[in-house]
């Protein structure tokens, strides 16, 4: 295939590793291993440019191909590394394109877990360490692939989406530490907002100090509700009294 072609000749010149992959209708992943500042960058560069020529030329179109730059996140250490391959290669059985990963042609799988050649992987020393010998690390691979989870996936999905590191949390906060701001998944929605400082009526002959009544500034709708007082008089008493009165 036309993709995989490109990949690997763009790899070897760039100076990066190939571990696993998959090509999606739509998206690809890819796990690399860059041996030089810069490499991986300049590999999926040189990879969009030409990939697209070659659609726009093959299918007569024009235009970008892509739908914006590429995504990643750093992989640290081996079982994140391991459980990176194997979030890669199951992609096509979550998608529900295929019952197992063997029955997907266009991933590492079939390398990774059954021995086939494929001139663009290059295993990872974590990987070869599974097993001395390919009869050892094959199956021990499989047997990696097997115990996969649905909170292990979204795990990986959620890192991947938001370019954070995979890694322990030494590792995390060092990097945190360098960049100087937090890597860390933060929970979804906005932020909640803080209230302004609160006051308390201490000695107001009209706001008795035993009710214990706090309120913020402009906080009218507690005074009515605990007074049964008018907001229009309320607001009058407040603007005249800058003894107790913020706002």
């Amino acid at each position: 295939m036309r993709y995989l072609q490109d990949l690997r000749e763009l790899t070897l010149a760039g100076s990066c590793h190939v571990h696993a992959y998959v090509l999606m209708t739509n998206h690809v992943h890819l796990l690399i291993t860059p041996c030089a500042a810069g490499a991986i960058s300049k590999v999926m560069q040189s990879l969009g440019r030409r990939y697209v020529r070659y659609i726009n030329d093959a299918y007569g179109r024009t235009g970008t191909l892509w739908e914006g730059r590429y995504k990643s996140h750093l992989v640290a250490d081996d079982d994140h590394l391991l459980r990176c391959y194997r979030y890669i290669e199951l992609n096509p059985v979550r998608a529900g394109m295929v019952a197992h990963a063997a029955d997907y042609r266009w991933s590492s799988y079939h390398c990774n877990a059954l021995g086939q050649a494929d001139p663009l992987v290059r295993p990872h020393d974590c990987y070869r360490r599974l097993g001395i010998t390919d009869t050892e690390r094959l199956p021990a691979y499989r047997d990696l692939v097997q115990q996969a989870s649905e909170e292990d996936a979204a795990r990986f999905s959620d890192h991947l989406r938001h370019q954070h590191p995979m890694g322990n949390d030494r590792l995390r906060a060092t990097i945190e530490a360098q960049l100087g701001r937090k890597l860390t998944p933060r929970k979804g929605g906005r932020p909640r907002k803080q209230r302004p400082e609160a006051y308390k009526l201490d000695s107001d002959p009209y706001f008795p100090s035993d009710n214990g009544l706090v309120f913020t500034s402009r906080d009218y709708t507690r005074l009515v509700r605990s007074y049964g007082l008018k907001q229009e008089f309320i607001t009058r008493t407040a603007r005249n009294r800058t003894g107790w009165w913020s706002g």
